[in-house]
């Protein structure tokens, strides 16, 4: 695996994964597995962020803390991303939140854009996209080179499930960008689809399988 991959090795994460795969997981239950996963996802993605010293008053006085030295972006590639964004913000609840619309054209499986809006003025110092599955990586690959140009110098993917195909596309297109992953599977199906996946993260999640 390339030094900017990061497939999770936490046993919460793989036994939650198992039943996010299920076909006999229904959307509320699949919903909140999301959710979870985005939780823990975030926890290792965020390993490395900055800290400074601050003091801090406790019930026994003083004594140094640390906090934060970014100012963090969320963005969720609709609509599959909406689910991660809760389990994420929960952990940087300080976070900006941006929004990318991308559809993939089934004939070419390349993305298309239909929606994004672009902050006033840019000013995060780390962009976490949450996008559930990378599979061709032609949509996260778009949405990263859309974030560059609005001024975003540090972007980190966060997805549940990778196919190596995606991988690829996206370590060629943007080398800089670590990739935070739930597990990496097989290969894509012949209309770019993930195997073994979960099917379609967002009908499974809105219900509209």
């Amino acid at each position: 695996m390339s030094d900017n991959v990061f497939p999770s090795k936490h046993p919460l994460v793989a036994h939650k994964l198992a039943l996010l795969r299920s076909v006999e997981t229904q959307p509320k239950k699949f919903r909140e597995l999301v959710r979870e996963i985005s939780i823990l996802l975030a926890y290792e993605a965020t390993a490395d962020l900055d800290l400074k010293p601050v003091e801090v008053t406790t019930p026994m006085g003083q004594t140094i803390g640390h906090e934060l030295t970014y100012d963090i972006g969320l963005v969720p590639i609709l609509r599959a991303g909406l689910g991660m964004v809760e389990g994420v913000w929960e952990m940087v609840p300080q976070a900006e939140v941006w929004h990318i619309g991308l559809k993939r054209n089934e004939r070419t499986l390349e993305p298309m854009q239909y929606y994004a809006v672009k902050p006033v003025e840019p000013h995060v110092q780390v962009c976490l996209m949450l996008d559930p599955m990378l599979a061709t990586g032609g949509s996260a690959s778009a949405a990263i080179t859309l974030l560059k140009s609005w001024g975003v110098k540090r972007v980190k993917y966060l997805g549940l499930i990778a196919a190596p195909e995606g991988i690829a596309r996206l370590q060629v297109d943007h080398p800089d960008v670590p990739i935070h992953i739930g597990a990496v599977d097989s290969h894509l199906n012949e209309v770019g689809y993930i195997v073994p996946g979960l099917g379609d993260a967002g009908d499974r999640q809105f219900g509209t399988a």
